[in-house]
């Protein structure tokens, strides 16, 4: 799941490159060996026990951040659908369809997309449709990077609209808050499966360790 300086949600940053706004472009997200087909995937030593349904917890987290920055990608590429197609198929995932191919191909979709993008703004806004997509593949290991899966689309629309309001770091906090609202008892119980979030990876690196701090904070009643 990527960069943290911005698309660590998928993958080790040291294998990311530049992107023409001179940040680092996020590694495509790959499928987990260890799903299996009675939904669960085993759990040992290293390894997170999830269900199908925990992923589709995630899925529609995810695609809910993302669909709220939307309009910031599409107000600066009008004729571009993939970050949109991207959080559909993230939705369609969460609303009981398998993964199959879609959400992988919408979520290299939107990755090319946000090259395309103009501004700063509606390129962390595609992305977070990326980020949504591939919250799909969130793998069953016991590592920090992994919270990048669960939390990588709330952070980059929390990105892109501080950047929308000229890099107000206030509204990348108010952003937050509507993020942590947003997740139902089940994506807060997946997310403290998992160690808490890794260090660095700039901006985008912060806002999930902000997001990760405020998540675990609530009881899952809240």
């Amino acid at each position: 799941m990527l960069n943290l300086e911005l698309v660590q949600q998928f993958g080790d940053p040291a294998c990311l490159g530049a992107s023409r706004h001179g940040g680092p472009e996020p590694p495509l997200p790959r499928l987990s060996s260890a799903i299996v087909e009675d939904e669960t995937m085993p759990g040992n030593a290293s390894e997170i026990v999830l269900s199908k349904q925990d992923l589709r917890e995630v899925a529609a987290f995810a695609a809910a951040c993302a669909e709220a920055v939307l309009e910031i990608f599409e107000a600066d590429q009008p004729d571009d659908s993939r970050p949109r197609d991207a959080i559909s198929a993230a939705w369609e995932f969460a609303q009981g369809s398998e993964r199959g191919k879609s959400p992988r191909d919408t979520a290299s979709a939107a990755l090319e997309a946000a090259k395309s993008a103009d501004t700063a703004a509606a390129r962390e806004a595609a992305w977070a449709a990326m980020s949504a997509a591939g919250a799909a593949y969130l793998h069953p290991l016991a590592k920090a990077t992994q919270v990048k899966h669960i939390l990588g689309a709330g952070a980059y629309a929390a990105r892109a609209a501080e950047l929308a309001a000229g890099d107000d770091r206030s509204i990348g906090a108010e952003n937050l808050e509507q993020t942590v609202h947003r997740a139902t008892p089940a994506v807060v119980d997946v997310l403290k499966r998992f160690p808490a979030a890794p260090s660095g990876g700039g901006r985008v690196g912060e806002l999930i360790r902000m997001l990760d701090a405020d998540l675990r904070s609530l009881t899952l009643a809240e």
